[in-house]
């Protein structure tokens, strides 16, 4: 039985909230292996003669350890639940189970040592066109891919998409993107497309054209342009067929509402 509008909206803001809640309870680590709180920071900072002369031991500066870190964690827990999310949009609106709404492959080991076990790689979501069991959402997605395929001039026929998940992508990280670039090897070997969908607009452009270089379609969080080829928006609407934009702007009270509770919770002292 479908949901309705109201019982999805609430299922995807829980998606998105549940892992941003672990963040409220994020505690500094100090340099150790456990985490500390205000009576253990404290303790820690007051016994070191310097710190304690400076007032470092002060709860102010446990809560700026705690916001630092604090932070980190929030970009984290957005992005599990936009990957999340996708992934729910998927099977919701393209039919699809959750076996097929996945991918993943194996690296064997590089030498004979039979102590090594192959690595399991994975990306973020799937849509294979086969999959799809309504013929016109079949045929919009398969013509998407098409028209992805002859943008990026990639010559091996495909028979579907994946998709890495992001909700930005600010840094340039080397190691990361060596290892995307050789998911997208990977993904166009067995016949995938592969695809950046960045949640947000916030994305390294310089990171983004080497992507694309690497034959990675790369969609951004934009809003209004109607361009299904460049939107993680447009896509969903006009390809997969959700309006994920109006989701967010029904539900944005619930969602900040949300996010603020938990941002105070971060930052508070103890």
């Amino acid at each position: 039985m479908a949901l309705s509008t109201a019982e999805r909206d609430g299922l995807y803001r829980e998606i998105l909230l549940a892992p941003l809640r672990t963040s409220a309870d994020y505690l500094p680590k100090m340099g150790g292996g456990d985490e500390v709180d205000l009576a253990g920071f404290t303790a820690l900072y007051g016994a070191d003669p310097l710190y304690h002369w400076m007032g470092f031991d002060s709860p102010l500066m446990f809560a700026a350890h705690k916001a630092a870190g604090g932070m980190t964690s929030v970009y984290r827990q957005l992005g599990i639940g936009c990957e999340r999310m996708f992934r729910q949009v998927l099977k919701d609106e393209l039919a699809l189970s959750e076996d097929q709404v996945k991918w993943s492959y194996e690296i064997l080991p590089e030498t004979e040592d039979e102590t090594k076990k192959a690595r399991v790689l994975s990306l973020d979501g799937r849509v294979e066109v086969g999959d799809i069991p309504d013929p016109e959402a079949s045929n919009r997605v398969d013509d998407w891919i098409e028209q992805q395929r002859a943008a990026l001039g990639i010559s091996v026929s495909l028979k579907g998409a994946v998709f890495e998940v992001r909700q930005g992508y600010k840094s340039a990280d080397s190691k990361r993107q060596n290892a995307d670039l050789a998911n997208a090897a990977q993904a166009l070997g067995h016949g995938y497309l592969p695809v950046l969908a960045i949640m947000s607009t916030q994305i390294n452009m310089i990171v983004r054209a080497r992507y694309l270089t690497g034959n990675w379609s790369v969609l951004m969080g934009s809003v209004g342009a109607n361009d299904p080829l460049h939107s993680t928006f447009d896509f969903l609407r006009d390809v997969v067929g959700y309006d994920l934009a109006g989701f967010f702007q029904r539900n944005t009270t619930e969602l900040r509402a949300g996010v603020e509770s938990i941002l105070r919770r971060l930052l508070e002292a103890k």
